[in-house]
């Protein structure tokens, strides 16, 4: 299902009608940007591939740039996002699951 070769998810996204604009602001105006993907339904597909690519701008599966390269910092070992997203031992893991804002640097800090 979560095959980053497959972009096919792409359409099922809840930005899919979204001016791209939108998700590609700076600063504060991407934690307004990224709302939108909180109720979205392959939001962990594409957080995935923006892990997996190492996507350095605009707003993905519900993480900022600056989150996303906090996450790349944290885990350089993982290669393959999509499995590492599926694990259910992590509380990080299920943070980023959530229908809310993570905490991410908060909790990468502390754990680091």
């Amino acid at each position: 299902m979560w095959d980053n070769e497959d972009q096919t998810w792409a359409a099922d996204a809840a930005c899919a009608s979204t001016e791209p604009d939108a998700l590609f602001v700076r600063g504060a105006a991407q934690r307004i940007a990224r709302e939108l993907c909180f109720g979205c339904k392959v939001r962990m597909e594409c957080l995935a591939d923006a892990l997996n690519s190492q996507t350095s701008f605009g707003v993905w599966g519900g993480l900022t740039e600056r989150e996303r390269r906090a996450l790349l910092r944290r885990y350089p070992e993982v290669t393959d996002w999509s499995s590492w997203l599926r694990r259910e031992d992590d509380e990080l893991i299920a943070e980023l699951r959530s229908q809310r804002a993570p905490r991410i640097l908060a909790r990468i800090r502390t754990s680091a």
